[in-house]
């Protein structure tokens, strides 16, 4: 049993971990699995914890960025930065099962014997997203 699965087993039945959201507790297993060497761990937990960063980007009006001449564009050090949407836990919970019910979809699209190995990954990794949301009361 991997490190990162013991400490999944020590928060069970809590839905914030001494007030740790699912997205921190994600974070901070990060690189425990890193450490551990656990590797389809460190892949289910960087894809979906990319997909929570792409969930908060502010979109983006392609209109308004076509229009302007360059001369009248803004100048200076992040003044084009836009503020990221904060998620509830709620949307960071919608967000983390959809991760896992993409992986287990595309694990049963799967079917020829060659991506036998391929689709094992999948829901391995499934696996863990689904270890996260038990953990967090929310599956």
């Amino acid at each position: 049993m991997t490190p990162t699965v013991i400490a999944l087993r020590a928060h069970r039945g809590n839905p914030t971990v001494g007030g740790m959201s699912l997205r921190l507790r994600m974070r901070q297993a990060l690189p425990e699995a890193m450490r551990a060497r656990d590797k389809v761990t460190v892949r289910a937990l960087r894809a979906t914890l990319a997909a929570l960063d792409n969930a908060e980007a502010v979109p983006v009006d392609d209109a308004a960025s076509r229009d302007s001449a360059l001369e009248n564009a803004p100048v200076g050090v992040g003044v084009t930065e836009a503020a990221r949407r904060e998620l509830s836990e709620r949307r960071v919970v919608d967000v983390v099962r959809a991760e896992a019910a993409e992986r287990l979809e595309a694990a049963a699209q799967l079917t020829a014997p060659a991506h036998a190995d391929r689709a094992a990954q999948l829901r391995a990794e499934a696996a863990v997203l689904q270890r996260f949301l038990d953990d967090s009361g929310t599956a």
